[in-house]
Formats: structure tokens, sequence, C-alpha cells
């Protein structure tokens, strides 16, 4: 019966995206309309008033975010989505939250992955340089953890590297082998010929991501002369195709100031970005250094003007931005470990997070639950929250005497082939940026008192939240 309600929810939904693509204003308004008569629970009367109240409150930017993703995206996209976006969204926390119960272990909503460590560039402190070039998951190997994936709950699956667009054959491949799943590529861009961008047209389901740094001057000093108009070229070739598409930008000690701009906000949505992520950098791998890491008050002007683009009227920059580190307090604090993603590394090595490259299970030997059940992943759903207040959420960044108490008491190894990092090494370089920003952050949290709410709102971990230890010595 439940198959037979999704299918219907479904075919309702892509029936309601052709009637509002006809005439927006109008039938988009009648469309909530007809919900706010015919649904019973509250919670969506809830969401369909707000829905109504925003679209027609006058001088409210987020109108056109939606209209441009109804009525810009092309259909085809659009409907190939609302499979993957009713997974994600409402079949997969249902799903997680049994998986929980029955394994008494964290459940990503997505699972980031490594398809190769090969990369095109060499960018100046990513750690996927060191990596070993050789090392890959194969299709078996990639089929493997999403059909594992599926099987608890998890739609999303995110590629990095190495550059992913390497193996853009076998991404294709699986997105069409998987409609019922979201997939999105981390990618330089430079590898997004025509053919592609017609490819992810067709299959609908993947959304690129491009990596850029700033401006040209920024992105090619880290990048390589002549990235930053490959990446313009690359998105240019998916917004004229109608398919959705954001950005990824590290923030450093040098660009952050570009990054932050009100300026370069209005650039990224005059290049069609519907959605963006905000890094800081994390000086992780042997050969990273931490001149690069931003300073405590770059951190938080990227706080401040994020927050300024998403809610203060007249600033608002209608595209989904998202502050990686900073949105702490949306999240209850970190999400790696399993409880929101984890990493999977080209070599197969199932990694608590992208920026903690420690791990005692592989992929290729083992099943997911065997790696979400592991000592350090165990760890971090023992402790997470790693600190009350929800700004200071990293155990690497933030709080470092956690990822090296964690690494320490669970024997998990270094999984760099290359170049081995110990976590001793890793805290050296991390523990000075802890210090600098923890009275930023406690400052911010006393001025806003909703930061320390969030975590009691986090229904799906009550009981995680109320088993916490608080025995880290933070800085030690």
């Amino acid at each position: 019966m439940g198959a037979v309600k999704d299918k219907a929810a479904v075919f309702l939904a892509k029936r309601a995206i052709h009637y509002i693509r006809k005439d927006y204003d109008v039938n988009s308004l009648k469309l909530l309309d007809f919900g706010l008569k015919h649904v019973k629970k509250e919670v969506y009367q809830r969401m369909f008033k707000r829905l109504r109240e925003g679209l027609t409150r006058p001088g409210n930017r987020w109108q056109e975010f939606f209209k441009a993703i109804v009525v810009e995206t092309d259909e085809g996209v659009l409907d190939k989505l609302i499979l993957p976006f009713y997974n994600t969204v409402l079949v997969s926390y249902d799903r997680r939250t049994a998986a929980m119960e029955k394994h008494d272990c964290n459940i990503p909503w997505a699972i980031l992955l490594d398809p190769t460590a090969a990369c095109n560039l060499h960018c100046t402190g990513c750690w996927a340089a060191e990596y070993g070039k050789e090392s890959y998951l194969t299709n078996d190997d990639l089929r493997k953890i999403i059909r594992e994936g599926k099987e608890i709950g998890t739609y999303v699956y995110l590629y990095t590297g190495g550059e992913p667009l390497m193996r853009k054959k076998d991404i294709i491949t699986l997105c069409k082998e998987n409609p019922d799943c979201l997939f999105m590529a981390f990618t330089n861009g430079t590898l997004c010929d025509d053919e592609f961008a017609d490819q992810v047209r067709e299959v609908g389901n993947l959304f690129l991501t491009f990596s850029i740094e700033g401006n040209e001057e920024t992105t090619d000093s880290r990048r390589g002369q002549g990235t930053y108009q490959k990446v313009i070229a690359g998105m240019k070739r998916l917004k004229d195709r109608g398919c959705i598409f954001g950005a990824s930008l590290c923030y450093t000690k040098v660009n952050a100031d570009v990054i932050a701009s009100d300026e370069y906000a209005d650039f990224l949505l005059s290049l069609g970005v519907r959605y963006a992520w905000y890094f800081t950098f994390v000086p992780v791998g042997k050969g990273a250094t931490d001149e690069l890491m931003a300073t405590a008050e770059q951190r938080k002007k990227m706080y401040d003007q994020i927050r300024k683009w998403r809610f203060q009227p007249g600033e608002v920059r209608p595209f989904i931005a998202i502050d990686f580190f900073n949105d702490g307090e949306y999240v209850g604090g970190c999400v790696a470990g399993g409880k929101q993603y984890f990493h999977i590394s080209a070599n197969g090595d199932c990694e608590p997070c992208v920026f903690a490259h420690y791990s005692s299970v592989n992929i290729k030997n083992a099943h997911l639950l065997d790696a979400l059940k592991s000592p350090i992943f165990m760890a971090y759903r023992q402790h997470q929250p790693f600190s009350d207040n929800m700004l200071r959420p990293c155990p690497v960044m933030d709080q470092p005497g956690a990822i090296k108490q964690m690494v320490h008491e669970s024997g998990a190894k270094p999984t760099d082939l290359a170049n081995p990092e110990e976590v001793d090494e890793l805290f050296g370089k991390t523990v000075g940026h802890a210090e600098a920003w923890k009275p930023v952050a406690d400052q911010i949290a006393d001025e806003h008192g909703f930061v320390k709410f969030h975590i009691r709102s986090v229904e799906m971990y009550k009981d995680v939240e109320a088993q916490r230890k608080r025995d880290f010595a933070e800085f030690k």
C-alpha cells in the first residue's frame, strides 16, 4: 500500500508542476489555496500558509527563486527530480529512523564518495592531490554502496575526489540506474563540455557544483591559469540547457573578503547559480599549510553575510546558501560520523568526515553498516555534539581535542596512502584557529540565544543528545 501511495504522490506532484508552469503567478497561488483547503495535518497547513505568505509578501525576493526553479528549469529535468526529491525529503526520514533503532548507530542522509583520486588539476592546499592518483572505486563498488545505502534509507550521493568528472561515463550510468536517488558532483568544472552538459540534462537527477575561488585572479592562483574561464563556460552550458547547478566556495585568508561580498553573491546569481556551499579552508593532509586558513574575523564576516542574504529585508539574495561550518546551529552541531553524512575515499576507506582521514573499515570488503558501527563512528555518535555552542561544531576545526581523543581511543589509522598524517599533526595545525574562534563564536551565541536552542529541537537524535559526554579537554 505504501508503494502505491508513493507513486500516486509523485504523479500528483508532476501534474502540479506542469499546471504551475502554465501561469506561475496565478496558478501557484491557486494550488496553495487548494492545498490549504484539503490537507488535514497541521504541519502541512503551516507549510502551505507560510509559502502563500511568502509568495504574496511585497518585496520578498524568494519569489524569484521559486519562480526560477519552476519556470526556467527544463521541464524534463523537473519531472525526473520529483521522485528522488520525494525519497530524500519524505521516505528517507522514516527509513533512517527505523534503521537507527534497529542497528543502534548513526544512519546518514547522504554519502560523500570519491569515484577516483585522479584529477586534471593540482590545486594548492588540496588533500586529494596527496591521496594517490591510482586509487578508485570500481563500478561494482559504487553500485554496492548505493544499493546498501538505499536499504537503510540513504538516497543522496555526493561525488568528490580527485575530480569526479574523470569518471563521466560511469557517473551518468549510475544516475540512469538509480532514478530514485539524487546525485551531486563537486567539480572543478573544466571537463563540463557540451556532450556532458547534454547528458546532465538527460538524466535529470545529477547536480553539478562548480568549485570557484572568487574572481579570476584568486581562482587561477590556486587552481591554475585559465581554470576560471572554463568554470564560467561550464556553468553557461548548464544554464542554457535549463539545468539546476551550484557553486562550491572554499574561503581562505586570501579570498574570504571577495567571497563574502554582496557583489560576489550578485555575480553568482547572474551566472544562474541556485545554491552555494561555503567551506572554510581546512589544512588536511601532509602538504597542507595552515597559512591559508581564514581568520576568526573573516569567518564571522561570512556568518553575518550569509544570514543577511537569507533574512534581511532589502538584502536577500535568492539562492540557497549553505555554510558548512557556521550552520551548525541548524543541524545540531557536527553532521559527520554518519549523523547526516560520511565519506568514502577512492581507496574505499570509510572516514567519519571528508576532513577527518582516519578509518578502520574499507567498503571493498565490508558493509556500510560495518563502517557505521566501527569504533570511530560510534565515538562520533557517542560524543555529538562536541560543544554546547553550535557555532563551534567541528571536532577538527573547533574542538580539535575531540578528534585527537577519538582517533587515539578508537585505534583508527590515517588513510592517506602517500603521506599519512597522524592526528597529533592535524591537531597542531588547527588548534590555533579553534582558540581564536572560540571567543568570537561564544559572543555570537550570547547575542543570539536561539543558537543554543537548536540542538534541543533535533528530535531525530534526542536519545543520542541525552547520552552525550562532556569529557573533552578543548585545546589540550
